[in-house]
């Protein structure tokens, strides 16, 4: 199965830098909807079979265009809804930003049982996304689209792609409507082809952007 995992567009708290996870969590800026409007064109050569978007509103809104091109039906599931901040909700600080990130790139790294302050621990975060994915693959679907989150996007990829570890997804930024494609199976497992664009390998780069800290690069991680 080919997955294309696609980042919501840009947020009014992206804008303020707000761990903003809670639902149904807010609309999209004049430039995240000009994102998601350029989906289907940024897309075009993939022929999606599924499309699927999380609970949160921001996901639906960036999914409608490419609902619209393709005439899919967004299938709406809270397994692939953002990481929950818990205690760090609606902070914007260095502090808490860098301890989310680090704790969700933890989880990657093996560390499941570590929980994120008042919120989920990896095992759990990790089970429901996985969930969602062995529903999309279990249609038989080619080619499976789902709009999410920063964060997890980039922990879930970190922890089940087998050429992406966590120093390459902690360095590497997600931005608005940045997309990973990897291929696979749940069964055999994934592989990221590429992320933003670029291919996958030790000389990748992604620039930065100004998108919040659920998608940006954060430093003392290790692998």
């Amino acid at each position: 199965m080919r997955l294309l995992l696609v980042r919501h567009g840009q947020t009014p708290s992206n804008l303020k830098h707000l761990l903003d996870t809670a639902e149904p969590g807010p609309g999209l800026t004049p430039l995240g909807q000009q994102q998601a409007a350029a989906l289907p064109g940024v897309l075009a050569g993939e022929e999606i079979d599924a499309l699927y978007a999380s609970t949160l509103i921001r996901t639906q809104l960036t999914a409608a265009p490419l609902a619209a091109d393709t005439g899919l039906e967004v299938r709406v599931r809270d397994g692939i809804r953002e990481l929950i901040a818990g205690d760090l909700e609606m902070r914007g600080d260095e502090l808490a930003a860098e301890t989310y990130l680090s704790t969700a790139f933890a989880w990657s790294a093996g560390e499941t049982g570590l929980r994120m302050p008042g919120g989920e621990n990896g095992v759990e975060a990790l089970r429901r996304f996985d969930a969602v994915v062995e529903e999309a693959a279990a249609t038989g679907a080619r080619t499976v689209a789902m709009v999410s989150h920063g964060a997890v996007i980039r922990m879930w990829v970190a922890a089940r792609a087998e050429n992406v570890d966590v120093a390459f997804a902690s360095a590497h930024v997600l931005e608005n409507t940045g997309v990973v494609v990897l291929s696979g199976t749940p069964a055999e497992g994934w592989r990221a082809e590429t992320w933003m664009g670029k291919t996958v390998g030790p000389d990748s780069s992604v620039p930065g952007a100004e998108s919040g800290p659920a998608g940006e690069a954060v430093d003392g991680v290790e692998a």
